[in-house]
């Protein structure tokens, strides 16, 4: 099973007993106020409710028991700085059915919706015990309740794969998850493993990989007879020791998430899926660890990739890009009509914009404006860094055609944008997503661990620039 945790009805049902509960901005505050009966203002009044970000008033009957919610969305500099505040709220909600009163227009509706779905969400695959009973809502009118089931399943899907530790997500694991998904949507996929990859012209996918117990595998999913071809490739290295350039213990600590590429296009392929989109999917996943032993790669190595470019290896803990090389390069021999690619590459991209704000990369400037649109639209952030052409000396040594590892540490991000870029050559329209897949700190719908990003962004632009 591929761990997809919101039920067929995500949304609660029991109608009889339902507490309504309004969302009022602050700016919206004070109308809202004169319409209640004077013992709820005096009770608003009396608890300080200003209706602040996330500020909940548990307004009580007669009698004292709960009679309706009410539930702050802020000023609009607040909703501009804070997504899902109804998701945040739902946690801090007693664990009953609501019924939403609200003056939002579609697109807020829908925000707000999904954040009450992912406001549910908990990692307890470790832990004991029964979860904690969850407050449920009914439906709101005029969203796509099946749209948004599917988005939260696949973002669910993304945080309990970067969640699991590398103990328990290896290779192995990750393709069983892959298989799973598969299973699940009807799919066809297939895996070469080990020496394979050595024999299916796979080198660099190997060359990472071989180091470990855990052997290398290429995962491969095809769905979908018809429309646009559509290819994902996400980065699947389930740990990072950075090779024989070992890492120190600090900057190892949280790399059970370096397959948060992987996680992400899989959450994306169910989305697509689960919504049957009239498109000829391929998901593409390179699924190794990056161990040391006796026959780790070398700094100084040169290995020839798929492609046929040879690569030196000036640094053992630059391998996603190498595991990627092959991956698109494979992919891109069919020319897809659009391809994706998502890692977590660099920590370039981290120091530039920070853990919220992934970079993405491509020579496609409508694609880039139909992404940037829809992060704005939907608020999945993202922002666009350059393809800079005079940088492409940074990734030849000289010694071989390509540097996985430029010396001197500058514009990180954008040399590996680079050198991937490199390895598509057919396909017309390639985009590369730098992102983090963690959240360091528990924000409203998003608590601390893995979290997807990019996914809704691209799940709302691709229909776009597939022309569907």
């Amino acid at each position: 099973m591929t761990d997809i945790a919101e039920p067929d009805h995500p949304f609660g049902k029991d109608t009889s007993r339902a507490v309504d509960l309004h969302l009022v901005d602050t700016e919206g505050l004070s109308a809202w106020a004169d319409m209640q009966p004077k013992r709820v203002r005096k009770f608003l009044e009396n608890i300080g409710f200003t209706a602040s970000t996330g500020q909940i008033a548990l307004v009580p009957d007669a009698d004292g028991m709960l009679a309706h919610v009410a539930v702050g969305r802020g000023t609009a500099r607040d909703r501009a700085r804070t997504r899902f505040t109804l998701g945040g709220a739902r946690a801090k909600l007693p664990a009953q059915t609501y019924r939403l009163h609200h003056q939002l227009d579609a697109e807020d509706l829908a925000h707000e919706a999904l954040g009450w779905l992912l406001g549910g969400y908990t990692f307890r695959k470790f832990r004991q015990g029964a979860p904690k009973p969850l407050a449920q809502m009914i439906a709101p009118a005029g969203v796509d309740v099946a749209q948004l089931a599917a988005i939260a399943a696949g973002e669910t899907l993304t945080r309990n794969l970067i969640n699991t530790p590398a103990s328990h997500m290896g290779p192995e694991e990750l393709e069983a998850a892959f298989l799973g998904l598969a299973q699940e949507h009807g799919a066809e996929a297939s895996v070469i493993y080990g020496d394979d990859l050595l024999y299916q012209n796979l080198p660099l996918i190997h060359a990472v990989g071989r180091a470990s117990e855990r052997s290398p595998r290429l995962l491969d999913m095809r769905w979908g007879s018809a429309g646009p071809r559509l290819t994902l490739v996400g980065k699947g290295v389930c740990f990072d020791t950075g090779g024989l350039n070992l890492k120190p213990g600090g900057s190892m600590g949280l790399m059970k998430k370096d397959m948060g590429g992987a996680a992400t296009v899989m959450g994306l392929a169910h989305m697509i899926m689960a919504q049957g989109w009239p498109v000829q999917l391929r998901m593409l996943v390179p699924a190794v660890e990056n161990a040391v032993s006796g026959n780790a790669m070398r700094p100084g190595d040169i290995l020839i990739s798929r492609k046929g470019l040879s690569v030196e290896i000036n640094n053992t803990d630059a391998e996603g890009r190498l595991v990627l090389a092959d991956a698109l390069a494979l992919a891109d021999e069919e020319t897809p009509d659009l391809m994706i690619c998502m890692a977590t590459l660099t920590g370039a991209a981290r120091v530039a914009l920070g853990p919220d704000v992934p970079p993405f990369f491509t020579y496609d400037a409508d694609m880039a404006r139909m992404l940037l649109e829809a992060s704005a639209q939907i608020r999945d952030p993202l922002w666009q860094l350059p393809l800079h052409p005079a940088y492409e000396a940074k990734i030849e040594p000289g010694i071989a055609d390509l540097d996985n590892a430029p010396a001197g540490g500058m514009a990180g991000a954008i040399t590996a944008a680079l050198f991937l870029h490199r390895f598509v050559e057919h396909c017309p329209r390639f985009a590369h997503f730098d992102i983090y897949g963690y959240q360091p700190n528990a924000a409203p719908a998003r608590p601390k661990g893995g979290v997807g990003q990019g996914a809704r962004a691209l799940y709302e632009a691709l229909p776009k620039a597939l022309g569907l």
